[in-house]
């Protein structure tokens, strides 16, 4: 009889797979030792594995690239990142060095571009997209970008008053995009998008109101659905009605040349994952392109917002399990070295399952686990009743230690829990470790942040410390305020 975990794992999927390996009975993660990081780094930890993100962005170019060949498309694609999956330099710089343009959610947004044009990490032919709801603040930013002379910022109107606070500040005529309101699925609360305008307004509204506007050019409609790029009859419906609205926008806008599909292309879940990437692709640019031709319109040039698709696989938390509870005859509580709810907080908020494996111990027996956090929270939970399928690890054994990883966590995690701010219980930040590879292919390791003290999170909050006073929270007067990008700006010329 085979107990032991690998069996398990052995006879339930394809093992090994491109990504996962063992090697002596440890697990390998891209070719990353998991043991050797737990050793050199130790645990809670999380990383990024830098080279997996131009890897999905060569990917994409890809498909799209097969697709366009194979369907004659005459249109040309563009990938864009979405900057809110995760803001970090080190992403951002990864992706642009990969040929991908940028988009951008708000206004500290635009501080970023900035810094990245004044290091010179982003030229000014790169497209920035500026989505999102404008504030007066965003609105500022655009208009200051432009005055500097980076006229590649493509600002996508969400209502009709951001369009007239918008364009009573342009002094020239500027590329612009209108985003689509669409309908959601019957199981959401409500029933249309709130992020952009109507199907029943839109045409109206570019008709009565952009069309003659000597400040505005429509160059972009957005589209994009809430459940992601997903081959179903409700993708289909909202992506053909978008492609109405297309159609005659580009009658009475001749300018318009571009359709953006947003993102949501799915990143693994689990080692049963299955997604036809290049069939998906395939088939929208051959429903975009019919429906074009049908009524004598050029096919649009394609952009994509791709977040959770560029960095989420490049992302892994490891844990250390540190305590096994037994509260009734049947369920077993393995205690972490950390929290679910302040590490990978879409676990608990919106009810997400990542892939989670074992590190080591792989030659053991298993047992069906539920998985707990730190906090004394009863949400602060990993589990079969959340998360589809039973949780199965290797049997618990307190002179044994037992290390666990979450993957794919890249996209959102640290930026919906905070990176180095307060944690709910004051669990403490995790150490992020970046993992690349040089010329020669060899792993090379950086720590981007250490684990939180607890100092540093008194200091936050407030109180005193040893090491001196309490840090204010904000600035005592306007002279003390200085923007993000100028501050960045101030560091890289120490």
């Amino acid at each position: 009889m085979k107990l032991q975990y690998i069996d398990l794992v052995d006879q339930t999927f394809e093992w090994p797979q491109n990504e996962f390996n063992l090697q002596q009975n440890q697990l390998s993660f891209h070719g990353i030792p998991m043991m050797d990081l737990v050793e050199q780094f130790g645990s809670p930890l999380r990383i990024t594995y830098l080279p997996k993100i131009g890897e999905n962005i060569r990917l994409a170019h890809g498909w799209f690239r097969e697709a366009i060949k194979k369907l004659d498309y005459p249109g040309a694609y563009h990938y864009c990142y979405v900057t809110k999956s995760s803001h970090f330099r080190h992403v951002t710089e990864e992706v642009i060095k990969h040929g991908a343009h940028l988009e951008t959610s708000s206004a500290f947004d635009l501080d970023i571009v900035e810094s990245l044009l004044q290091t010179g990490v982003l030229d000014n032919d790169a497209t920035v997209i500026c989505n999102g709801f404008k504030t007066d603040e965003y609105i500022d930013r655009i208009v200051r970008l432009k005055e500097l002379g980076f006229n590649q910022l493509l600002p996508v109107i969400d209502n009709e008053d951001e369009y007239f606070r918008l364009t009573s500040r342009l002094n020239a005529p500027t590329p612009v995009g209108l985003r689509i309101a669409t309908e959601e699925e019957p199981k959401f609360a409500f029933y249309t998008s709130r992020l952009g305008i109507g199907y029943q307004r839109i045409k109206t509204f570019c008709e009565s109101k952009m069309v003659g506007d000597p400040n505005v050019e429509l160059k972009m409609l957005h589209f994009f659905c809430n459940t992601g790029i997903r081959d179903t009859a409700y993708y289909w419906n909202e992506l053909r009605k978008a492609m109405g609205v297309y159609i005659e926008l580009k009658r009475i806008c001749p300018s318009l040349s571009a359709l953006n599909i947003g993102g949501g292309l799915p990143t693994k879940n689990s080692l049963a994952f299955e997604y036809d990437y290049a069939y998906m692709i395939e088939a929208i640019l051959e429903q975009i392109k019919v429906s074009c031709e049908e009524f004598g319109i050029e096919p649009p040039d394609i952009y994509t917002e791709f977040g959770s698709f560029t960095v989420a696989e490049a992302g892994a938390t490891i844990f250390k399990v540190i305590h096994q509870k037994r509260q009734n005859d049947r369920e077993k509580w393995n205690l972490i070295d950390s929290s679910f709810m302040t590490t990978l907080p879409d676990s608990w908020a919106i009810n997400k399952r990542f892939l989670m494996l074992p590190l080591n111990r792989w030659e053991d027996s298993y047992e069906r686990v539920f998985l707990g956090g730190l906090t004394c929270d009863s949400d602060d939970y990993y589990n079969s009743e959340q998360h589809l399928n039973a949780i199965y690890l290797p049997k618990f054994d307190a002179e044994k230690p037992l290390y666990i990883g979450f993957f794919n966590t890249g996209a959102y995690q640290d930026n919906i829990s905070g990176h180095g701010g307060v944690h709910h219980c004051l669990i403490p930040g995790l150490k992020h470790v970046l993992i690349d590879r040089n010329e020669k292919d060899e792993l090379t390791y950086q720590v981007f942040s250490d684990s939180q003290s607890a100092a540093q999170v008194l200091n936050l909050l407030g109180y005193a410390t040893p090491s001196g006073p309490p840090a204010r929270s904000a600035p005592s007067s306007d002279e003390e305020r200085i923007s993000f990008s100028e501050a960045v700006t101030q560091v890289s010329r120490r």
